[in-house]
């Protein structure tokens, strides 16, 4: 054994403990940190270390140098994007998913597929899907985009009477897929499949809305001539949380062959309150869902989960049997499942905050954020000099400066909070309109925090608050 490596085993105790006491540190600063930072101060790259000097001395380096320019995207303030913090308990399976380092592959000799396995069906359960569906676990909403439309070009496959994943996209031809509002990592999924971006149709949406106006889908449908597509359905949109309305789109299956994929990365989570839960009735329809679970169910960073209800044709994608591997063909091994042979146990952290809070708990941290993006978005529309964008549906404020305000107005606006330490919020276009975009997932958020935020927003504006 290397002898530095020998040294950190033989201290290795202290050394965690250390670890533990910054993290410690780190966690009770967090509601202070510096929601974001726009400029890094670490200075110039050095040079590959040539020996190395052991764990302890790379913790004192790694406090010194990195740690102070890192964000507080884990704390109560960091409203960009959509995300989550890290619930006690989840830190804790975290820490136990590096410990163990375990792989979920069934041939590993290990109980991690089980667990993997009994935290699916509690997802399942959580969302309200039936025993129809079957997930694995994926690094985000990205990935799990991917994995889902890879599953329904074999499906288009499969009514064309060709194999893609044996014979390539170039078997299938023309691929056609309809959405009203895609995220963009449907674009980035389509690419990287091979089935192009510019083979996404956007259908016009509702008046006013980002949800697909429905009879634009059918007249789009019918346009098909009965050719089979992909419909990228949407509960959840990123600039205001809307939702299409999925029965509507379940009932256009009876005359249009499409496969019905349900982008439910952060708004899936509506399921959990019973005022929000008829924003995802029909989910449990879809051919293929995802979720993300770093954003909403406050588990760390990557994980996602996918769902769909053709697994036999998402292991003839994802199929990887070797002889070394030992690998069952009826699609239970977790590689065959997903791209990635090798991962981590991401299902330890979401196992560990379900089993200490339960579902009242979880939908606690989905009631508790609406209720401050409500309070926002009522004291935003309060203000002379500040408009509402849209209606908070769920967890996003979308809003603007009243007077036509310019990208770069809005730019500097966002810059100036995320300096002052006090906010993060991203810029966005909504309606052809500059805005900003405060989206509420942290289990930390508070009524103070929220009211915070305003406060901050005011005072960047030189505005005066209602």
């Amino acid at each position: 054994m290397h002898p530095i490596m020998a040294a950190d085993l033989d201290h290795l105790p202290a050394v965690l403990e250390a670890a533990r006491r910054s993290a410690e540190r780190i966690l009770a600063g967090l509601d202070e940190r510096p929601a974001a930072h726009t400029t890094s101060s670490t200075g110039p790259h050095r040079a590959l270390p040539e020996d190395g000097s052991g764990a302890q001395h790379a913790l004192e380096q790694f406090l010194r140098r990195w740690e102070p320019g890192f964000s507080g995207s884990a704390g109560p303030r960091f409203l960009g994007f959509v995300t989550g913090g890290t619930t006690p308990a989840a830190l804790v399976g975290d820490w136990l998913t590096g410990t163990l380092d375990q792989n979920v592959h069934a041939a590993a000799g290990s109980s991690a597929a089980e667990l993997e396995r009994e935290t699916v069906g509690w997802l399942r359960e959580l969302f309200g899907l039936d025993a129809g569906h079957s997930g694995a676990f994926v690094s985000g909403a990205t990935m799990s985009n991917f994995v889902r439309l890879a599953i329904g070009r074999e499906w288009l496959g499969e009514q064309a009477g060709v194999s893609v994943n044996q014979d390539g996209a170039a078997a299938l031809g023309p691929i056609h897929v309809l959405s009203g509002t895609p995220h963009s990592s449907t674009y980035k999924a389509l690419s990287m499949l091979g089935i192009g971006r510019n083979h996404l149709n956007t259908v016009p949406c509702l008046p006013g809305r980002e949800a697909v106006d429905v009879e634009a889908l059918e007249r789009a449908l019918t346009e098909l001539d009965g050719r089979p597509a992909i419909v990228v359905a949407n509960a959840g949109t990123v600039n205001t949380t809307d939702f299409d309305d999925l029965r509507a789109l379940t009932a256009l299956r009876e005359r249009h062959p499409f496969w019905l994929h349900v982008d439910a990365a952060f708004g899936g989570f509506a399921a959990l309150s019973p005022e929000h839960a008829p924003l995802v009735d029909g989910l449990n329809e879809a051919d293929s869902l995802c979720i993300d679970l770093h954003k909403w169910l406050n588990v760390p960073y990557d994980s996602a989960i996918q769902f769909t209800r053709h697994r036999t044709l998402q292991t003839s994608v994802f199929g990887n049997w070797a002889a070394y591997l030992g690998t069952p063909a009826d699609g239970t091994d977790f590689s065959q499942l997903t791209p990635e042979n090798s991962r981590r146990l991401r299902a330890l952290a979401a196992w560990f905050s379900l089993t200490a809070y339960g579902r009242v708990g979880h939908r606690t941290i989905v009631e508790t954020n609406t209720a401050l993006a409500r309070r926002l978005a009522d004291r935003i529309s309060h203000t002379p000099g500040l408009r509402l964008l849209a209606p908070v549906r769920l967890n996003v404020v979308c809003f603007t400066l009243a007077d036509n305000p310019t990208m770069d107005q809005l730019n500097a606006l966002a810059r100036t909070l995320t300096e002052a330490g006090e906010a993060f919020l991203t810029p966005t276009v909504y309606a052809g309109v500059p805005a900003l975009r405060a989206a509420f997932s942290n289990w930390r958020t508070s009524l103070a925090d929220a009211d915070r935020v305003y406060d901050a927003v005011v005072e960047a504006s030189g505005l005066t608050p209602n």
